[in-house]
């Protein structure tokens, strides 16, 4: 951890970071380490090597399938809290894009709350190509990020989308140099691990909320959110130094 943000890596480059049982378990523990963790204030994902997450590792995948065992109960073991966990933790992700992103790996990234992918990076909604349907909460984020009819349009046809691209439709929050990504998002990270951590995650669950609610129960909701961060140091703190016009200093308390 540094300045407390907790990096975490996928770190399988060999195989593009394709996710293991061993891997998502990993993943999964690191997770809980940060999201518990009361010194970690913001979460930085990437992964090693040239690619992102090239999602399921299919070669596990293969296995379970001449064993008899079909997905193994993975989705719901392994992929489905996760993505729970990374969408609903009390501080920001950031995804750093270092190369593909595909399947799970995709979904993964959609389901942090910033994204920053390298100009070399590609977008693969792969699971119609393999005869499956989207998992790992795609089918919840990518519609909330680019609409209903894009999310159809890149889940059905599978088509790879480049880093211009997903810039263009909204999948990711800024496009760097590959030399850069890391850097940026680690800045990134940074920045928001230095905010009032409280109100990012009201503003998380606001967000969330509002997605599935209708405007009388979000603005309820809203209330009650603001009636917790108002009693907050960090909101005492930084209405005093904006009165003394000075520059507030967040603590996450």
């Amino acid at each position: 951890m540094t300045d407390a943000v907790a990096t975490i890596t996928l770190d399988r480059p060999e195989a593009m970071n394709s996710l293991t049982a061993e891997v998502k378990v990993a993943l999964l523990a690191a997770l809980r380490r940060a999201a518990s963790d009361q010194q970690v204030r913001a979460v930085l994902l990437t992964g090693s090597g040239r690619a992102f997450c090239a999602g399921q590792d299919l070669h596990e995948h293969a296995a379970n399938l001449e064993a008899g065992r079909g997905l193994a109960d993975t989705v719901r073991a392994h992929y489905n809290p996760i993505v729970e966990l990374l969408t609903t933790m009390d501080k920001p992700v950031v995804a750093a894009i270092n190369g593909v992103a595909a399947g799970a790996g995709a979904s993964l990234a959609f389901a942090c709350d910033l994204r920053v992918a390298s100009e070399k990076a590609k977008f693969a909604l792969a699971f119609a190509g393999i005869g499956l349907a989207p998992d790992s909460g795609a089918s919840w984020t990518l519609q909330r990020l680019v609409g209903l009819g894009r999310a159809s349009e890149l889940m059905l046809l599978g088509e790879p989308v480049d880093a211009a691209r997903a810039l263009e439709l909204g999948l990711v929050t800024r496009v760097v140099p590959a030399d850069e990504v890391l850097k940026t998002a680690a800045e990134l990270a940074r920045r928001l691990a230095d905010g009032p951590t409280r109100a990012f995650a009201a503003t998380k669950q606001a967000l969330a909320y509002a997605a599935t609610h209708a405007l009388p129960e979000a603005l309820i909701l809203e209330a009650d959110l603001q009636d917790e961060c108002v009693a907050t140091r960090d909101h005492l703190d930084a209405t005093t130094s904006f009165l003394a016009k000075e520059r507030p200093v967040f603590t996450g308390r």
